[in-house]
């Protein structure tokens, strides 16, 4: 059941940006932007414990 359901997801992922290619890059573009400003914080953190 849940091998179905995850596929399921993907499709309807494929789907959506297929229709909607706009929307899923600044949906995607948020995600990396978030992700990247998470490991440049843990950066900022080691780096002020180092010193």
């Amino acid at each position: 059941m849940k091998k179905a359901i995850g596929w399921i997801v993907l499709i309807l992922v494929i789907f959506y940006i297929g229709t909607n290619p706009g929307p899923a890059a600044d949906i995607a573009e948020g995600i990396g932007s978030g992700v990247a400003d998470i490991f440049r914080n843990i950066g900022v953190f080691f780096s002020e414990l180092a010193d």
